[in-house]
């Protein structure tokens, strides 16, 4: 890049990017938490060719990371209870290496390089599609995070969802920003913290595939893995489900028994 788009895409950078919910704090708080300063693009680039789009699946709408309202910088914000029609535009920007590797407002890892997004007020987790207006580029990413707090940005996209489209260097964009309907997709965000018993592995619309799962999972787990059927949106799912789990402790051993044997942690239900 030549030095000087590289120092304009540093300096609008550095305007762009905000502080999700569980990055603010002050400054003691961002200080102790993340060892890099400054927001930054990673010391290894990528090309748009190798970001793919985020797979929806039907995950569950949990607590966590949906507290509504919730006030950052004097500014309180309400989650979206009516979200599947969510059409919007306005000017997106991303987020880098600073908080790569650390929590989102779900808890989930920031990956720099997924096509992931930082909303104010979309449920956590969604997965919406951003066109960027200037040349018609698209990425499907997970909301799984806060942000941008600023009043003129409406979505902070991950460094690689960025340049899927095409506006790292610049720092910003104009997009259109579309929620796409999930069929299946639990709405909990009522249910208390501390009070799951299950484990959600997946959701296929296929029989064999939710089978096929089920076997893999129960061949080491140490809980009963069994399919859960639904009709959502005038189609037939196949949720692969593990549990009941005594407590806390015993859902945090199935999910370490789910990372040993290389698979997602899952998510909680009640």
């Amino acid at each position: 890049m030549p030095s000087a788009l590289l120092t304009l895409a540093t300096t609008l950078l550095l305007l762009a990017c905000s502080a999700p919910e569980p990055r603010s704090g002050g400054d003691a708080y961002q200080a102790k938490r993340y060892s890099q300063a400054q927001d930054a693009a990673p010391l290894e680039h990528i090309d748009a060719n190798s970001v793919t789009d985020a797979v929806p699946r039907a995950d569950p709408i949990l607590a966590v990371g949906n507290k509504s309202p919730y006030t950052v910088n004097g500014v309180t914000y309400e989650i979206l209870e009516d979200y599947r029609q969510y059409q919007e535009r306005g000017i997106a920007s991303w987020y880098g290496s600073k908080f790569h590797g650390h929590e989102t407002s779900n808890g989930e890892i920031f990956d720099i390089y997924a096509p992931s997004a930082a909303h104010k007020t979309l449920p956590i987790p969604s997965y919406a599609r951003v066109t960027n207006l200037e040349n018609g580029r698209s990425v499907v990413v997970r909301v799984n995070d806060r942000g941008p707090f600023h009043a003129e940005r409406l979505i902070d996209l991950s460094y690689g969802a960025a340049v899927k489209l095409g506006y790292m260097e610049q720092g910003t964009a104009p997009v259109e920003v579309t929620v796409l309907d999930i069929a299946g997709v639990d709405d909990l965000r009522d249910v208390p913290g501390g009070h799951y018993r299950y484990l959600q592995l997946g959701a296929y619309s296929t029989e064999r595939a939710a089978l096929q799962l089920q076997s893999e999972l129960q061949a080491f787990l140490q809980v009963p893995v069994f399919l859960n059927e639904v009709d959502a949106s005038g189609k037939r799912l196949f949720r692969v489900r593990a549990g009941p789990v005594a407590d806390a402790t015993q859902m945090k051993l199935v999910q370490q028994q789910l990372i040993d044997g290389g698979y997602p942690t899952g998510q909680p239900l009640p």
